[in-house]
């Protein structure tokens, strides 16, 4: 819980810093006109990954297989094309490497050991 407050904090402080730097360097009209496209960027590709991820789900529950890897998918896609919608510079970069198939590798490494540890923890129960 710690660590979201500090999250919920430090994150807002960054974003607004970066973006005044932003806008003393290249002006206030073009960063808000970056921050409008990058929003709209990352709704196209979070639709469009997303319908891809969900037509690859239905594929996999059809064959009667499991779609784990696909889960995992989703999840750094809708958290992408979240943060992608939230202003700044700092969450934009963060989205964009969710949303990228060759960056979200790493993320999805990172999500299935955490999820992992909290089903050794049993933070996570896993009913069968």
């Amino acid at each position: 819980m710690k660590y979201i407050f500090l999250f919920l904090v430090i994150v807002p402080a960054a974003e607004i810093g970066v973006l005044l730097l932003s806008g003393q360097t290249i002006g206030i009209w073009p960063t808000i006109l970056i921050i409008i496209l990058t929003g709209f960027l990352g709704a196209f590709l979070a639709k469009q990954q997303g319908l891809e991820t969900i037509r690859r789900t239905q594929d996999q529950l059809g064959r009667g297989m499991m779609p784990g890897d696909v889960i995992l998918d989703g999840i750094s896609i809708l958290v992408g094309g979240t943060l992608l919608l939230t202003p700044g510079f700092i969450t934009d970069t963060l989205g964009f490497l969710l949303l990228a198939p060759p960056t979200r590798k790493f993320f999805k490494a990172l999500m299935l050991r955490l999820f992992r540890n909290w089903i050794d923890k049993g933070t996570i129960k896993v009913i069968r």
